[in-house]
């Protein structure tokens, strides 16, 4: 829609003229189990700098009844156009705008979510705004800087439940009047409703009470975990508190896990909206229970930072992402009451390497990057905004000091509570605090793209048989960017640590006898108080991950890390030579199949689940994108065998158990494991301790249907054990994997011929669709979506599109073939800068694994 793409230089004209006080919404949302649309009435209230301006208001709608401007009623059909009501002549001071227009339920998890579910045929309802989507249910100013107050009135079906920003009032004849909010922006106002199920606690401390919530749907509820929620919750609430020194900002704090939702959570104050996949219904690993608590904690961090104050533009949302980020992470390694001291460990084994791949996209950009228009910021929630952004944080924490780094950010809070700012608030805070001058620091680090490489260069002589170092730097190294990304190489300074390590003959153990902590800037830092030492048996560089790059192992310690990876005492180190390991193989300098040799030397020592997890993955991924493909198979069987012996060998019960089973299903092949499969559904055969539960089930059933095991009547029938919501999108997932040209046409159509697939179903048919060994059955579909996708992006939804986009490239088909046809699509379809970007950036993962076969070729001869 032409109008929906609001520029920044129309959101920075728009907040010089206009200052907004209040918005009072009324929505009728009686009719919602039928769907269809609903009526919106908006009065908002603002005042105008200049006499006779001219402005608009956003809204997305298919019908507007009413616009009134200061008591004269203008012409919906003259005025609204391109989803903006425009405003003539405005006066100078206040104004007042009254919209009456009918607004439509979605199916996209964007605006006003309608969901049916299918246990009890209820209908459940959340609102999704970020980035610009509170249009789609009230007239708004939709930018973050034109904060005001928001009432909202709702009158729902009789025996539902609405829950808003503000505490939940009482219903009078099913209509419930909430108090206004504190001053927030729109995209963080927000509503549930419907016949959720809820749970009540309350926080208090030092005099101070926080009314809690919990709610799902009621066919969830009897596997909601409140309490264990709860727990992390008020861990939060007291590690924040006390480190922001300022209250939590809002009378109440909900949390609603609710259905088919995009993201992982969002932010809305007092009000946070979660995927209703974090209600476990079947066994997860502890590592399932980690990631959840860091999503709970990152969006109650999100209260501060973020809608207590607020970024200007979205050019500083990596801010809000990446503090948050960083701080629950933090919160989860350093809080007392934790469960999960070594978080950083699952930092650097997950988020970094999101930020390590990101990097090295043509998409690359600087933390802060230039968003011109909502187009760029709506595909910018990358591993850049979010991981990188809190790496680079956490190493200027280790920069200017913890102490110092949380007094800035008291002092920020204090200054800008229920503001917009830019980035230079908060450095300046941090500047008077710790006295560092950070313009240099933030110009090499946050408005440069791009990722440093450090390696040791040591030198040794023998002295009694043993190597001493007769001296030791760091060498940096600043790679040239992608081809099409912008910017310069750029050599930065870096806190990192250095770890040397030796294997204790006692233990068995790689335990660190020494850490030196050191400035490294400039293309090569000595690092004189090592010479005269002896070598170590591993030097590795940037440990305790302080810092943001790659790091490379000496040829000696690499050699004694491949043999012995699995020995480090300590879960931090061990990732981090993982993930070095993990990084090298995606750059072709080690071949896939000594990569798999050195997972199954050191996996089955590997004690962090969250690590033999990520293992997994990147071994599954580099066998079937990064070996040459002579030996794909070969190396698929080795593989496959070893998730078998380790699922036959782990403790009964236990996550490694957990884990190996579902690496063993992803990727079972031989008749005889096939068997195995089906008999551990049947239950002919057992494996002690193996709960084959729900989710395991169709993890089995899944890989069953897309070797053509199963079909329609057995999907049919396990969805008959499990009709309900997750059920129906496992089904379609399984159903779109079955290897026949009719189950892909099927697939096909019901994603790109109709619209009418939720986001949660469109994305489960897309899933099944793409299935690793299926190449040449997929093949005839690289050009049928390069002949829709344009088209698509037009027509449907943003979030809809882009899982079109992304999910339906043709990733595995990895050919010179593929990438002309991307390029030429690329010079004649002339996408938008959003739809260029994504499918670039697919067309990069096909160039680097055409890169990294080659060396696995190599690596044979």
């Amino acid at each position: 829609m032409p109008g929906t793409n609001l520029t920044r230089d129309e959101a920075q004209q728009r907040a010089k003229l206009l200052t907004v006080d209040s918005y009072e919404i009324d929505l009728d949302l009686s009719g919602a189990q039928e769907g269809g649309t609903y009526r919106s009435v908006t009065t908002v209230r603002f005042d105008v700098a200049e006499n006779s301006a001219d402005s608009f208001i956003d809204l997305v709608a298919p019908t507007v009844h009413e616009v009134t401007l200061n008591g004269d009623s203008l012409d919906p059909d003259e005025v609204f156009k391109d989803s903006r009501i425009a405003l003539p002549g405005l006066l100078e001071g206040r104004n007042v705008l009254r919209v009456v227009a009918d607004c439509a339920y979605t199916n996209t998890g964007e605006g006003l979510h309608r969901f049916v579910d299918p246990v009890d045929q209820q209908a459940y309802l959340y609102t999704q705004f970020e980035v610009p989507d509170a249009r789609r249910v009230f007239a708004s100013f939709e930018q973050p800087d034109l904060k005001a107050t928001f009432q909202f009135t709702v009158k729902a079906p009789e025996g539902w439940t609405v829950i808003s920003n503000s505490p939940t009032p009482e219903p009078k004849d099913s209509v419930w009047t909430f108090e206004p909010t504190p001053r927030i922006s729109t995209y963080i106002t927000a509503l549930i409703v419907g016949p959720y199920h809820s749970v009540h606690s309350v926080y208090e401390k030092d005099g101070q009470s926080v009314p809690l919530g919990i709610y799902c749907r009621p066919s969830l509820a009897e596997y909601l975990d409140s309490d264990a929620i709860f727990e992390v919750t008020r861990q939060g609430f007291d590690w924040f508190q006390e480190k922001f020194d300022y209250a939590y900002p809002f009378k109440k704090y909900d949390q609603l896990f609710v259905p088919e939702f995009n993201a992982g959570a969002m932010e809305n104050a007092g009000a946070v909206t979660i995927r209703d996949q974090y209600v476990f219904r079947s066994k997860v690993t502890s590592a399932a229970y980690e990631t959840r608590a860091e999503t709970i904690l990152h969006e109650l961090a999100h209260m501060w930072f973020g809608d207590l104050v607020t970024m200007e533009w979205w050019n500083d949302l990596w801010l809000n992402e990446s503090f948050a980020t960083y701080t629950s992470i933090a919160c989860q390694a350093y809080s007392p009451e934790s469960r999960w001291p070594h978080s950083w460990t699952t930092f650097a084994n997950q988020m970094k390497t999101w930020a390590y791949r990101q990097d090295q996209l043509p998409s690359t950009h600087p933390i802060m990057a230039e968003i011109r228009d909502l187009d760029d910021v709506l595909v910018n929630f990358d591993g850049i905004t979010y991981a990188k952004g809190a790496s680079v944080l956490k190493q200027l924490v280790a920069y200017v000091g913890m102490d110092e780094f949380f007094q800035g950010v008291q002092a920020y809070f204090k200054r800008h509570a229920f503001g917009n700012t830019r980035l230079s608030d908060l450095l300046g805070a941090l500047e008077e605090t710790s006295g560092r001058d950070l313009k240099t620091w933030s110009k090499q680090w946050l408005e440069t793209a791009g990722i440093n490489i450090l390696r040791p260069v040591i030198e040794t002589d023998q002295k009694d048989g043993a190597g001493v170092i007769t001296s030791f730097a760091i060498r940096q190294e600043a790679p040239a960017l992608p081809t099409g990304a912008k910017g310069e190489p750029t050599l930065r300074p870096h806190r990192i640590a250095v770890g040397l390590y030796n294997l204790d003959d006692a233990t068995g153990k790689l335990l660190r006898d020494e850490r030196i902590e050191l400035d490294v800037d400039g293309e090569l830092t000595a690092v004189p108080q090592l010479a005269g030492t002896r070598r170590p048996d591993v030097v590795l560089l940037n440990d305790d991950d302080l810092s943001y790059a790659k790091v490379r192992l000496d040829e000696e310690s690499l050699a004694f890390v491949t043999q012995h990876l699995g020995d480090f005492e300590a879960s931090l180190p061990r990732a981090l030579c993982w993930a070095s390991s993990w990084d090298m193989t995606r750059d072709a300098e080690l071949a896939t199949r000594d990569y798999l040799s050195l997972v199954l030397s050191g996996i089955g020592k590997e004690s962090d689940i969250g690590v033999v997890q990520s293992l997994q993955r990147q071994v599954k991924l580099a066998i079937e994108l990064y070996a040459d493909p002579a030996a794909r198979e070969a190396l698929l069987t080795r593989w496959t065998d070893a998730t078998l012996a380790h699922l036959r060998s782990a403790d009964a019960g236990s996550d490694h158990q957990l884990a190996w089973a579902r690496a063993f299903a992803a990727t079972a092949r031989t008749p005889e494991q096939l068997d195995l499969l089906e008999a551990l559904l049947d239950g002919s055969q057992a494996i002690e301790g193996l709960a084959v539960d729900t989710e395991l089930r169709w993890a089995f059933v899944e890989r069953l249907a897309a070797v053509g095991r199963f079909d329609e009547t057995e999907i049919a029938g396990e969805y008959e054990r499990d009709k309900t919501a997750a059920g129906e999108r496992h089904a379609a997932t399984a159903r779109a994997a079955r290897p026949t040209p009719e189950a892909k046409a099927e697939a096909w159509s019901s994603v790109i011929d109709s619209d009418k697939l939720p986001n949660a179903l469109q994305e489960a048919v897309i899933s099944g669709f793409v299935q690793t060994d299926q190449r040449e059955l997929l093949a005839p579909y690289t050009d049928k979506f390069f002949e829709v996708v344009k088209d698509i992006w037009d027509a449907r939804s943003h979030e809809i599109a882009q899982q079109i986009a992304v999910g339906l490239y043709p990733t595995l088909q990895v050919s010179d073939e593929t990438l002309h046809k991307t390029d030429t699509w690329l010079s004649s379809a002339e996408p938008n800068a959003a739809l260029r970007r994504l499918v670039s950036e697919s067309r990069a993962g096909v160039e680097r694994a055409l890169k990294a076969q080659a060396a696995d070729a190599a690596a044979e001869q």
